[in-house]
């Protein structure tokens, strides 16, 4: 009897395993992977957006000691990163437009406001000499750069994730296994926001 068991346990191990092993060669797993991918790399573009936020009131209060005649720019900068931080991001955001859209068009703000901050220093020659504002300038530089390529790294990360969802199987493994899986919205070019503010004198 127990002779007979056995092989009967076998097969449905070996059953089982073929059935997981072609599951997984299948891309059963690859829109949670893509999807964890995608969400990662959103981390990361927040991750350096408030950075730059971080900045910006040192930047603000060193430019401010040396050009305080230039209140309207300064205002428009500081008005414009707390317009970015009261918008709320979570991770719905990514796959709701208009969450995404605002956004988008509030950091496109912020960049403006402070790309219009850096052009009103080149008036003063004794603040672009000043250690502060160049180790703060160096930062904001480097963030700029970071921003640049975290951005870049999530629109290929929501480009893999969204084209597994929209081509077969993974179009039909998510119908059946992730019904909830929706696109991510990614970054539009505009062409001036888009442009990461001049940081170099």
């Amino acid at each position: 009897m127990t002779g007979l068991l056995l092989p009967a346990r076998i097969r449905v191990a070996l059953a089982v395993a073929a059935m997981a092993l072609g599951l997984s060669a299948c891309g059963i797993n690859n829109v949670p992977t893509l999807e964890e991918r995608a969400k990662s790399a959103w981390s990361e573009v927040q991750n350096q957006y408030q950075r730059r936020a971080d900045l910006i009131p040192n930047l603000v209060e060193t430019v401010k000691g040396f050009a305080a005649q230039e209140r309207e720019v300064l205002t428009q900068v500081t008005e414009a990163r707390a317009k970015a931080a009261q918008v709320k991001v979570d991770a719905s955001t990514v796959t709701d437009p208009e969450k995404f859209r605002q956004f988008q068009e509030a950091q496109n703000q912020l960049s403006g406001a402070l790309g219009r901050l850096l052009v009103t220093v080149e008036r003063y020659p004794e603040l672009k000499s000043n250690a502060n504002f160049l180790a703060l300038q160096s930062q904001l530089e480097g963030t700029e750069n970071r921003i640049a390529v975290a951005r870049r790294d999530y629109i290929e990360a929501v480009r893999a994730y969204n084209t597994e969802l929209r081509t077969i199987p993974g179009r039909w493994i998510a119908a059946v296994l992730y019904p909830d899986a929706r696109p991510m919205e990614t970054f539009t070019a505009t062409p001036d926001a888009n442009r990461p503010p001049t940081v170099k004198f």
